[in-house]
């Protein structure tokens, strides 16, 4: 199937030509078609699934199609409810490269940067708002937006915007909108919050799932290193310098140990930003910019500032913390290898963290590759395991020499599966680069 098999109207057809979209990625086969018969939709899916195009295409499409022979001022008729700045001005310039030659008019608002711009967008008129919960409500209140046209409501990562203590003020804005009007419903998770706030919005709906272990396919290559929590920084180092002109996002479980790994870089002359909810709109903007140009290689974030993360050939992921919640785990890797592209997920993971990674691999049914030979491992961190991989006891000190030895020569020669490709990978890519 292709998008032309589609049915989406000619001019979208042409820009998503344009984006260098041929085959729809499993939701936006199962969704478009949904969406085009004007049915409620419950998604089940993670980022980096395609599902911004999944819904924007076909919100695009029935708005085209709408305005053909319309006069007068636009009226606002589709909205989009997402969780973080980063995200809402993601889908926002989704919406914008879909839409560039149907004449549709799209903006996004957002807290913590002034309000002026924002407001004098709605009031020159646009059909299509991206927003996040707070900004919106602050605008309603003030008489700047009205949903009385909805016509397309979506809310997008619902799971996250429960975690960020926006259920309040979802409930406000869902009580505003119409009652006639095409509602879809977008979530990673659907824990019993999610599915009674979905019963909320949605009216007779279809519901379509794209499983976890379908982002973590074959072409994210994935590995484990087994490592005491004080060695972290001193391998994350080491792994950026093994491939310098990569991208690479590095995932920290915390705002403050975000802010720790950019200074144990800073010490070990790698340069990096972070991005977290304590950041200023500014920093954020400039970091996310700086990224995806590829003028900062390294970036270092929490996992809701990463929600709005989208970045071309990202070939490298760092779990630097592992994540309590197997779920999140799925989003962190998705950002790379998505659509067609392959890449790398490394983890750490130190003996508090084993749990997480056990909760992990029962999720996405399958093991994540071990890869114990690196040159910070200690004595008795780098595989406890011992009833999947049973290790011959060291009963004599020349055995423990060796092994001191070894952890001080800095050897970079790993012997896990993955690792062979990572090497492979940095020397073809210093190749392409020459």
């Amino acid at each position: 199937m292709t998008f032309k098999d589609l049915g989406i109207a000619e001019p979208l057809l042409r820009a998503v030509e344009e984006e260098g979209y041929r085959i729809p990625t499993p939701i936006q086969q199962q969704a478009i078609p949904i969406l085009l018969r004007g049915k409620d939709l419950l998604g089940v899916a993670q980022t980096g699934t395609g599902k911004t195009a999944a819904f924007g295409i076909p919100i695009l499409h029935h708005l085209y199609k709408a305005r053909n022979g319309q006069q007068g001022k636009r009226r606002l008729k589709a909205l989009i409810v997402t969780p973080t700045r980063e995200l809402a001005i993601q889908i926002g310039e989704s919406f914008t490269a879909y839409g560039k030659f149907t004449g549709i008019r799209n903006t996004v608002i957002f807290g913590g940067v002034k309000q002026g711009r924002q407001t004098q967008a709605l009031q020159r008129g646009v059909d299509v708002l991206v927003a996040t919960p707070g900004r919106l409500l602050d605008l309603m209140n003030q008489g700047y937006i009205s949903l009385h046209d909805i016509q397309y409501a979506v809310l997008d990562e619902a799971d996250q915007m429960l975690d960020m203590g926006f259920i309040h003020d979802i409930k406000k804005i869902i009580a505003k909108l119409p009652p006639k009007r095409q509602s879809l419903f977008f979530s990673a998770t659907m824990p019993k919050d999610i599915v009674e706030l979905s019963r909320r919005i949605l009216g007779d709906f279809e519901r379509v799932t794209v499983k976890p272990e379908q982002a973590t396919a074959e072409k994210v290559e994935q590995g484990v290193f087994f490592i005491s929590k004080r060695n972290k920084p001193k391998l994350l180092a080491h792994l950026l310098k093994e491939k310098p002109s990569d991208s690479v996002l590095v995932f920290s479980r915390t705002k403050h140990g975000a802010n720790k790994i950019v200074k144990k870089l800073a010490q070990a002359n790698i340069q990096s930003a972070a991005i977290h909810g304590n950041k200023s709109q500014t920093a954020r903007q400039k970091a996310l910019s700086d990224f995806k140009d590829g003028r900062l290689k390294v970036l270092v974030a929490t996992d809701i500032a990463a929600r709005g993360i989208d970045v071309e050939e990202l070939s490298l992921v760092i779990n630097y913390d592992l994540p309590n919640v197997p779920e999140t785990y799925v989003h962190r890797i998705g950002r790379t290898g998505r659509a067609n592209a392959s890449g790398i997920a490394l983890s750490f993971c130190d003996i508090e963290e084993r749990p997480y990674l056990r909760d992990i691999e029962k999720l996405i049914k399958q093991e994540v590759p071990r890869m114990p030979e690196h040159p910070f491992v200690e004595e008795g961190i780098e595989e406890t395991e011992t009833e999947r991989r049973p290790q011959p006891p060291r009963n004599n000190d020349r055995s423990r020499n060796r092994n001191r030895n070894r952890n001080r020569s800095g050897n970079s020669n790993y012997k896990g599966g993955n690792t062979k490709n990572w090497n492979r990978s940095s020397r073809n890519n210093s190749r392409s680069r020459s």
